[in-house]
């Protein structure tokens, strides 16, 4: 018999230890993922829990629809700060439309040494739906080995059904460096409210991982405060993510979740309504133009927290151009990997097709994201085709 002492157990760590034993050993209170369970049914793998206070050890149930744990035990103590300014990175290609690791890996750290406070790979401006199931996983590792731990890692884990949502987490727990998972609705099929709720009450049952919901109901179904106000309980679920663009919303979230959650998290989605968003109790932002101007970005979260009101309100007022350039007349996000070959990385090609006249916006498009770039106090190399502002810089880089 193979004894595991891991809290938690996949299906990865079951193959690579048991070496053709049919019993394994686990302590007590070892969490089997779904994929560990799924595991040992189809080699026929008995668990044997551990003995504690003098009593014999048990065989462990199999798992049914009858023992579906509860939700999930308050874990304060052990979760990483979500507040601040997470960073939802792109995805950088090579030549061959493959990821390119070495880019990938000086821009990261770039992020990092720039100050943003988390890394969110596989969010919307990662491209998580033009990338394979392998090649998901491949950037949450490739984030996670760079990082290092340096700052938490909330990594997208949308999939189609529960069953495909459980593997990811369990592939994103099995690598160790990943703090919590985004979810957004199932999109293509609309579902009930009813079942809605059933869908995120057995993640929460089963994940591994802390869960935060993530509305953006301009390509899925919306999240209802009702229906969020129900998944409460869950502790697995502790916040959400609001890309609405909708203040009064973002606001109806903060207060109703937190009358009582007092420590829910709420991050804005909208880089249009971050300072307002901060100062009314947001927890921070997962905004794409941290992406590109991350110390801006950065600066307009303190000088909300600071309570300098003239200070924050100039720089998102300084931001406008910039996302509306990088966000409007193109497709997404190929204004943002715009922004960033600017800032001197090689985005690589698109992976979604763009005809002759997209190819020329994007060329204008540089040279405007260069004369803000370069208005803002950028040290900017590339073509500008812009009028003076004459407007004084907000940075001095």
């Amino acid at each position: 018999m193979v004894r595991i002492d891991d809290s938690v157990i996949t299906a990865q760590t079951l193959e690579s230890r048991l070496a053709g034993e049919r019993q394994v050993e686990i302590c007590p209170r070892a969490k089997l993922t779904p994929s560990a369970h799924d595991f040992l049914r189809d080699q026929s793998i008995e668990v044997i829990r551990r003995a504690t206070d003098g009593q014999p050890p048990v065989a462990a149930p199999q798992r049914s629809a009858a023992n579906i744990p509860a939700p999930a035990a308050r874990r304060d103590s052990s979760r990483r700060d979500f507040t601040g300014i997470f960073c939802p990175n792109v995805v950088i290609f090579d030549d061959k439309n493959k990821i390119n690791y070495s880019e990938m890996e000086r821009y990261i750290n770039w992020l990092i040494d720039a100050g943003i406070h988390g890394l969110y790979p596989n969010g919307s401006t990662g491209e998580f739906t033009r990338l394979s199931w392998e090649e998901r996983q491949d950037v949450v590792r490739l984030i996670c080995d760079i990082n290092q731990g340096r700052v938490p890692v909330l990594a997208g884990a949308s999939e189609a059904n529960v069953r495909d949502v459980l593997k990811m987490a369990d592939y994103y727990t099995g690598l160790g460096g990943v703090d919590a998972i985004s979810l957004i609705p199932p999109y293509y099929y609309p579902l009930s409210e009813e079942s809605l709720y059933e869908f995120y009450a057995e993640i929460a049952r089963e994940s591994p991982l802390d869960i935060l919901l993530y509305n953006i109901p301009q390509f899925t179904q919306e999240l209802t405060l009702d229906l969020m106000e129900r998944l409460l309980p869950f502790e697995r679920i502790f916040g959400t993510k609001d890309s609405s663009r909708d203040q009064p919303r973002l606001l109806n979230t903060i207060h109703r979740m937190r009358q009582q959650r007092p420590d829910y998290v709420v991050l804005v989605g909208c880089e249009e309504i971050l300072f307002p968003s901060i100062l009314m109790g947001a927890s921070g932002g997962t905004i794409a133009t941290s992406g590109i101007v991350p110390e801006v970005i950065v600066d307009i979260y303190d000088q909300a927290i600071a309570g300098n009101i003239e200070r924050g309100r100039e720089l998102q007022y300084r931001i406008l151009d910039l996302i509306n350039l990088m966000l409007l007349g193109v497709n997404f996000p190929e204004g943002f990997k715009t922004g960033i070959a600017a800032r001197g990385f090689d985005v690589g090609p698109a992976r979604a097709s763009t005809n002759p006249g997209e190819q020329e916006y994007l060329i204008q498009l540089e040279s405007q994201i260069n004369c803000v770039l370069a208005d803002m106090g950028y040290d900017v190399r590339g073509p500008r085709a812009c009028p003076v502002t004459n407007l004084p810089p907000i940075v001095g880089r």
